[in-house]
């Protein structure tokens, strides 16, 4: 198989046809426009391709003032601007930072017993340390399942739809410490945060900026532990700094795939040796599940949920949808 970075034009393409669908319309007619678009692609080929994913480089556009209008503005706001684009860009990278994640891991935290010290690699502003500061609706055949935190409803509600006939456990976790690790934190207290995660969002995802302002105003009354770098080289820095008369529990939602197959390996080695381990990836994405790999367990669409390489669950990426495992239904750690 070639080592060699997809084009410009397929990986424009490829999005346009495969991720923003039901996304976001106005992303896929941008990225149909540069997969067909020479002078466009001779711009961004002049930034790495770790830095020119079409959502990082449309954020960074929307950040610096393309507006939201159709293509042909668009590409004539990005020629003129080229340079910027490209500076900004490789300062950057993709930190999408969505607390509805919360309402899938929450069933998997659900599952052990606190005081829990929780620490994620891949961390962004931090927004997933907080599920027990967040109330959760989700709706599935039974009706409304809500659940607040013990002060009552959150500034932040998580709306999830609970698919198939099994509830999961449910139940707010003790966490007594929150530290993340990320390649370049984000300060919640910074309103330069605010405006890079509400950029993020992309376009037509009715709500997702509100969400994410309303939790940073909960990460920034009580900012986590940060650490600065790579998460093979911090994880064991961070671990020493968790309280010792807590569970360490250490969660890697949707940063395995921006990790090499090794780092991603040693990174799940790491996390199962410091602790337990809580992931939500596609379930091709490594064979750090129970028995090295998946198998027939595999979800037909979305990610695998996991408490120590168990599969608990089908889940959104995001967040948006749950489907428990019967099996895992009483599973407690």
């Amino acid at each position: 198989m070639s080592s060699l970075p997809e084009s410009v034009s397929a990986r424009y393409a490829r999005f346009a046809r495969d991720e923003a669908p039901g996304r976001s319309a106005l992303y896929g007619e941008w990225a149909a426009g540069v997969a067909a678009d020479a002078a466009a692609q001779e711009v961004l080929e002049r930034i790495s391709p770790s830095h020119r994913q079409p959502p990082l480089v449309f954020a960074v556009a929307r950040m610096l003032g393309s507006g939201e209008s159709g293509y042909p503005e668009w590409r004539e706001w990005m020629l003129a601007h080229s340079d910027r684009l490209i500076t900004e860009c490789a300062a950057r990278s993709l930190q999408t930072n969505e607390p509805l994640r919360c309402a899938a891991l929450l069933p998997a935290l659900a599952g052990i017993d606190g005081p829990i010290a929780l620490l994620e690699v891949g961390a962004s502003a931090g927004l997933c340390l907080y599920p027990d500061r967040y109330s959760y609706r989700y709706r599935g055949v039974a009706g409304e399942i809500a659940h607040d935190p013990l002060d009552g409803v959150s500034a932040v509600v998580l709306e999830s739809e609970l698919r198939g006939q099994h509830v999961p456990p449910l139940r707010h976790p003790e966490i007594v410490w929150r530290a993340g690790i990320d390649l370049a934190p984000l300060d919640a207290t910074d309103p330069a945060t605010e405006a890079w995660l509400a950029a993020l969002v992309w376009p037509g995802e009715t709500g997702r900026a509100d969400r994410v302002r309303s939790a940073l105003r909960i990460a920034a009354a009580e900012p986590p532990l940060m650490f600065a770098g790579d998460g093979v080289d911090q994880l064991a820095h961070a671990v020493a700094a968790a309280p010792p008369e807590a569970t360490l529990v250490v969660q890697t939602p949707g940063v395995l795939a921006h990790l090499g197959w090794h780092a991603r390996h040693a990174l799940i080695e790491q996390a199962s040796a410091a602790g337990r381990w809580i992931t939500l990836d596609a379930p091709s994405l490594h064979e750090g599940w129970r028995g090295g790999r998946i198998a027939s367990n595999a979800p037909a669409e979305g990610f695998a949920l996991a408490r120590d390489g168990v599969v608990l669950a089908h889940a959104d990426p995001l967040g948006r949808w749950l489907e428990w495992r019967p099996g895992e239904r009483a599973a407690r750690g």
